[in-house]
């Protein structure tokens, strides 16, 4: 039994890793290879690439190796071609993994892509690409599965590995403990990105947002965990630069989970991030900024009335979201008092998390390896099943 699998960032590997894990319970002599990163290989991964070969962000970023990407993808599907696996899965890198599945369904390989692209916000012209390229789609989040039924495509909702993984009730005492915080007090947890550009648009704006609060709630304490030697160096010319260096402000590097335990409320960037915010039943409120031309585009094409993952699984507004020029102090600033100075809206929202939660609490990795047992017991690929009830 071999499985071939391609990772394109550091979220994928993690992913990667907790599947393999998953398939050796069920298949305890498969082997596994393709592309992946230090947590697939300890699992018992072969990667022929570094996982950093395809971690290229940005249109031209990836012009600008596109030479490199297409012959390391061509180079993988003459390799997978030579060497039939017994199912090829693509994690997330769906501009790099859709082209390659394509080829390898086409000759008849069977092909599952693990991680939606955000196919349901905007450019729904991928389905077609989408519909050539796999014989199963797993997703993360149940509004996707949803989608993909619509659209008549086998799909298997299985749930976040973060739901699986961070409790339903965290302990804010000890996370403050493991930190080194004074323990008593109101914290304010700053998370303005992982990512250098989103910490240029979002840290100093952050900052001021921390400034504006404290003129109305001096007894405020903030902390930032930052991912990074350099966006700890960069938030650091920020703080100067807005002599900002006397905030009651403690940053630590990384332990962002340790960080939200600890928190009352969270200003934070859109992404993941939200995603664990709701997962740790933190009131938070989210920003978000682009290039002029990238946010013009946007409003254009994405379809969708949130964009932050809690409203998007709730279905409504749930928390707080600014875009673009309304990101600025007074409006980031009022939106935290507004939490602060309503103690039982929190509540109600803690309880709403609590059911998001547990719906995303599914046993990912287990029940994606579930779905690809059934496709590697099918005899027949074509047509597949619909998998939304599995």
């Amino acid at each position: 039994m071999r499985f071939g699998l391609i990772a394109g960032e550091i979220s994928g590997d993690w992913l990667g890793a907790d599947l393999i894990r998953a398939l050796h319970i069920l298949y305890p002599q498969a082997t596994f290879e393709g592309i992946g990163g230090p947590q697939m290989i300890t699992a018992g991964f072969h990667s022929h690439y570094p996982l950093e070969t395809l971690s290229v962000m940005g249109l031209v970023e990836v012009i600008k190796h596109f030479p490199r990407l297409k012959q390391c993808r061509d180079s993988l599907r003459d390799y997978f071609l030579q060497h039939p696996p017994t199912v090829f899965i693509g994690i997330d890198a769906p501009d790099f993994n859709l082209g390659l599945e394509t080829s390898l369904k086409a000759a008849g390989i069977p092909t599952i892509h693990y991680v939606s692209p955000s196919v349901w916000a905007w450019r729904e012209y991928r389905l077609h690409k989408i519909a050539q390229a796999c014989d199963l789609m797993l997703t993360l989040f149940p509004f996707e599965a949803e989608y993909y039924q619509r659209h008549h495509l086998p799909v298997l909702f299985v749930g976040h590995p973060l739901a699986d993984t961070i409790p339903l009730h965290s302990d804010q005492l000890a996370a403050r403990k493991e930190l080194g915080l004074v323990e008593t007090g109101t914290y304010i947890a700053l998370l303005p990105g992982s990512r250098l550009n989103e910490v240029r648009k979002l840290g100093y704006i952050f900052l001021q947002t921390a400034q504006w609060l404290l003129t109305r709630c001096p007894t405020l304490k903030f902390i930032v965990p930052l991912a990074s030697p350099h966006l700890q160096s960069l938030f650091t010319q920020q703080l100067q630069t807005l002599d900002a260096t006397e905030l009651p402000l403690t940053w630590v590097l990384g332990q962002s989970h340790q960080v939200m335990a600890a928190a009352d409320l969270i200003l934070t960037a859109s992404g993941t991030a939200t995603l664990e915010a709701m997962l740790f039943k933190r009131p938070m409120v989210v920003a978000y900024r682009l290039a002029e031309i990238s946010y013009w585009l946007a409003k254009l094409l994405v379809k969708v009335p949130y964009f932050s993952l809690p409203n998007l699984l709730a279905k409504e507004r749930l928390v707080p979201e600014f875009l673009q020029h309304e990101v600025n102090p007074e409006q980031l600033g009022a939106a935290i008092l507004e939490w602060l100075t309503h103690p039982q809206q929190v509540e109600c929202l803690q309880h709403r998390f609590l059911e998001l939660h547990l719906q995303l609490r599914q046993g990912a990795s287990q029940r994606a390896a579930e779905g690809i047992k059934r496709i590697v017991e099918l005899q027949t690929y074509h047509p597949m099943p619909n998998f939304a009830g599995v």
